[in-house]
């Protein structure tokens, strides 16, 4: 099944042009997280693919416990929202292939980083585990405008594979980064809102899948904050739920709907930011600290899957057609807005 023969133009041209799109997966507790995500769909888009890193593999390992994932693609006014509940696949037994496979797929992505020969030696960063997701449902709107309407659907047909993940690997995960900062959830907050990136709110649907939707008019209060919500969101608009702010400033709490398309939601806690979220200078010319607990966290995952340590290429491998497709559509100034994945 290719579903590049089976949406809508429309839909089509921006999920081939989108770089980033909001990739949620379901905690053991079963708490929906929204992380944004580079994006790059396989030939026809048969599915849609992301990496994480080897180093930091919990979003992976979150897909290989529950494989029920979100993604979210949004453009312009005038373009499509499109929300995907799939069934992802976790590919972790070849990582120099999967190394290969994100340059080739997401070059385009660097215009703001150092030059090539500096990034090549955070092979931290390039180390990946492969998340390929194979839509069941896809939702989406013509325009954000429309999204108090219900959504047009497309139904994987019931005769649908869908692959397993690769085996979770032996011994102990890696001890997490501890990423926490020693600031409350109000501050956390309030430097989400002065930073102005885009806020998403994360439910899973009555299917368990877990689905981001754009909040909009966010402010804070002393519980947490009041927001707006298309009436069209695709779960029930009251319960727990997970507010993002780019895969920032990511904020667990109670939703309750006000008036009209207002909620509000009661704060329970933060959860800790990424160090190359809060400085992607650390990623290229990290910290001791951060260095040691990276490449640490790196061997320490690669001799759990029994693989050596890839190679990065001297020169990056020529971009997919896809590839080609997307970086022609990166504006000149993206690159504060791409965020580290």
């Amino acid at each position: 099944m290719e579903l590049i023969n089976e949406l809508p133009k429309n839909v089509v041209d921006l999920i081939l042009k989108t770089q980033n799109s909001g990739f949620s997966t379901v905690s053991k507790a079963g708490l929906p997280i929204d992380t944004p995500m580079l994006i790059f769909p396989s030939e026809g888009m048969k599915t849609f693919d992301v990496c994480t890193g080897v180093s930091y593999p919990t979003k992976a390992e979150r897909a290989r416990a529950n494989p029920k994932v979100g993604l979210l693609f949004e453009g312009g006014a005038d373009e499509p929202v499109v929300a995907i509940g799939g069934m992802a696949r976790v590919s972790d037994s070849d990582i120099q292939s999967n190394l290969l496979r994100y340059l080739a797929e997401t070059a385009y992505a660097r215009p703001f980083n150092p030059p090539w020969e500096i990034a090549k030696k955070a092979v931290f960063y390039w180390a990946r585990v492969l998340i390929a997701i194979t839509p069941t449902k896809i939702l989406w709107w013509d325009k954000p405008a429309d999204m108090d309407k219900a959504p047009h659907v497309w139904n994987a047909p019931a005769d649908t594979v869908y692959p397993p993940s690769d085996p979770r690997p032996g011994g102990s995960p890696s001890k997490a980064y501890n990423a926490a900062e020693n600031i409350s959830w109000q501050e956390l907050a309030a430097r989400a809102l002065r930073l102005q990136m885009p806020a998403h709110v994360t439910r899973c649907d009555a299917d368990g899948f877990p689905l981001s939707i754009r909040a909009g008019s966010v402010a804070q209060t002393k519980e947490g904050f009041t927001f707006d919500l298309p009436a069209a969101a695709p779960w029930d608009r009251r319960g727990e739920a997970t507010l993002t702010f780019m895969g920032r400033e990511t904020f667990v709490g109670q939703l309750e709907p006000t008036s009209g398309n207002g909620m509000k939601m009661t704060v329970e806690r933060a959860l800790g930011v990424h160090p190359f979220m809060n400085d992607p200078n650390e990623m290229w010319n990290p910290s001791k600290g951060i260095y040691d607990a990276m490449y640490g966290r790196l061997a320490h995952e690669l001799a759990r899957r029994g693989q050596p340590v890839p190679k990065v290429p001297d020169e990056e491998p020529p971009l997919t057609d896809y590839a080609k497709i997307r970086k022609a559509a990166v504006p000149v100034d993206a690159g504060e807005k791409i965020p580290v994945e």
